[in-house]
């Protein structure tokens, strides 16, 4: 979903993941998570400024180290929240905060919610957002499959 708010234009996307709340969040919220599911290997500091290193080979020679905005595990109804800053187009300077809530979904498993925003609303702005918006999507789903299946899509469709 995209939608315009005060602030600039945000994209929302949403998944149902059967597998437990803690599980899905260690995905996000941890070093061995993210390489379940996203990169080859990761670095992570869970914490308010600390960072997050993922690493696209395994010699850790292509990396990208963003800053962890905010983290709050377990809260309310929420299992988990990391925002976390993320660079949607590979050749800009500037980063588009990415935001993952995790909740549970008590018939189906859990709920993650992914938000990125927010943009401007000029061509290239919206563009970036689209493409990243199908990179999400394409990795929640890979998420969903390690979770669910114990399939690993990046073995079809390589980083």
């Amino acid at each position: 979903m995209v939608r315009r708010e005060l602030n600039g234009v945000w994209v929302t996307l949403k998944e149902t993941i059967a597998a437990s709340a803690e599980e899905v969040f260690a995905c996000f919220s941890t070093s061995e998570g993210l390489t379940r599911w996203l990169a080859v290997g990761a670095q992570l500091e869970a914490e308010p400024g600390g960072t997050m290193t993922l690493a696209w080979d395994r010699e850790f020679g292509r990396t990208l180290t963003v800053r962890i905005r905010e983290f709050e595990p377990a809260s309310g109804t929420a299992h988990g929240r990391i925002t976390f800053d993320w660079f949607p187009d590979p050749l800009s300077d500037e980063s588009v905060p990415v935001e993952v809530t995790v909740s549970d979904d008590m018939a189906n498993g859990s709920r993650v919610i992914l938000r990125q925003g927010p943009f401007r609303e000029d061509a290239d702005s919206l563009i970036a957002m689209a493409d990243g918006a199908e990179s999400w999507r394409w990795y929640l789903c890979n998420l969903r499959s390690v979770l669910e299946t114990r399939h690993d899509m990046r073995a079809v469709r390589p980083l």
